[in-house]
């Protein structure tokens, strides 16, 4: 007689790297899950990013914690699964003394204890093939982020998830309806004791009230590729300019040297603040680099890429990046869920027995793991 499988059941509707990370939590906790996924593979916005795992970024506390907790799961399932991974660091480099000064006093309030370094030009000459030179006055350094290729990680992820944990996942399967215990889709009924929706298009289609009113908006960015580098060169750390110190909250604890920052970029870049760019670049596998990215908020966006946007990006990127070759070889959109009020994510629950886990913004490679744990510890 087959022994009767007595594990609580759950239901994940989106296999992005949000709802990945919630398969795998309750999997971890003893649930029988159930991925339903109404695409073919996972196409949206997980797909479509850097593939930064990036806890510099976070500020101190609750976040750059799990930030840190994603990043040992990263390192942990990456190597488990043969899912290539390059744990290089990351440099913000300063090229005028208002960015210097935010460098230094991030160090002075957190940077030290989170084990980061400031280097001169010397020593960044040292660890990058691909900075600029020209006018360096320093490089922060942290030896934490590690890069991945989201379309293939995104991609491996379902089957390691379904050959250690024994996730099941259902493909092509929309669900139409969510309620206490029953998930409604296309193909059928599917029951669990627990539901989590992870899924932004799936969101809006079955909770619509959580987009008909703030905090909560949709963010387009846009992103470039540039071409497979020359005899195997490496570029080393993903590398961040100016612009990044005013984008990520980790760099507010500078105080008023970072307020200072941001006003200065508002009067010298207008347009690049206008339409939300930061410039960032890493390498992957390939030897492909990737470049990017606005962030422009609203609920409707223009489905096609903007040139002027991209060649803002690429203008700035000169400043403190070359590479041996840096034609343009693609260009993409893509399209998140955020929170317009300062908040990190969305976790709610609009139905007993149904938890929505969303709006991750531009943070769900670096936070959906640490997030996942979170969510499975409280239920």
């Amino acid at each position: 007689m087959t022994p009767i499988d007595r594990r609580p059941t759950a239901i994940v509707v989106g296999a992005g790297i949000a709802g990945l990370a919630m398969a795998r939590a309750l999997a971890v906790k003893g649930h029988r899950v159930t991925v339903l996924e109404r695409s073919a593979r996972a196409v949206g916005a997980s797909v479509r990013n850097f593939g930064m795992v990036w806890p510099v970024g976070q500020p101190s506390g609750a976040l750059h914690r799990r930030a840190l907790r994603s990043r040992d799961i990263w390192l942990e399932t990456c190597r488990e699964a043969g899912i290539w991974h390059d744990p290089v660091g990351s440099l913000h480099l300063a090229y005028r003394e208002e960015e210097l000064a935010v460098l230094e006093d991030f160090m002075e309030a957190s940077g030290r204890d989170r084990g980061y370094r400031l280097l001169s030009p010397a020593e960044v000459d040292g660890r990058s093939a691909a900075f600029q030179p020209r006018g360096l006055l320093a490089g922060l350094y942290s030896r934490d982020e590690i890069i991945v290729d989201p379309p293939s990680a995104i991609r491996t992820l379902p089957r390691y998830l379904t050959e250690k944990w024994g996730v099941e996942f259902r493909w092509q399967t929309p669900v139409l309806e969510v309620d206490t215990g029953v998930a409604i889709t296309a193909d059928g009924t599917c029951l669990a004791d627990r539901i989590f929706v992870c899924s932004g298009p799936d969101l809006e289609v079955l909770f619509p009230w959580v987009f008909a009113e703030p905090p909560v908006t949709r963010c387009k960015l846009q992103m470039m590729r540039l071409p497979v580098q020359p005899d195997g060169w490496r570029m080393g750390p993903a590398l961040c300019g100016g612009l990044s110190l005013t984008h990520y909250g980790s760099f507010a604890e500078a105080g008023p040297s970072a307020d200072r920052l941001r006003a200065i970029m508002r009067e010298r870049y207008p347009q690049h603040v206008a339409w939300g760019i930061h410039v960032m670049a890493a390498q992957h596998a390939s030897g492909e680099i990737v470049v990017g990215d606005s962030h422009e908020y609203g609920h409707t966006h223009d489905p096609f890429d903007n040139w002027t946007v991209n060649r803002l990006i690429l203008d700035y990127l000169a400043g403190f990046a070359r590479f041996p070759r840096e034609e343009v070889t693609h260009s993409w959109n893509g399209l998140y869920v955020k929170r317009t009020d300062g908040g990190t994510e969305v976790v709610l629950s609009p139905r007993s027995g149904v938890t929505v886990v969303n709006a991750l913004g531009g943070n769900g490679m670096t936070l959906s793991f640490g997030l996942a744990e979170e969510v499975a510890d409280s239920l």
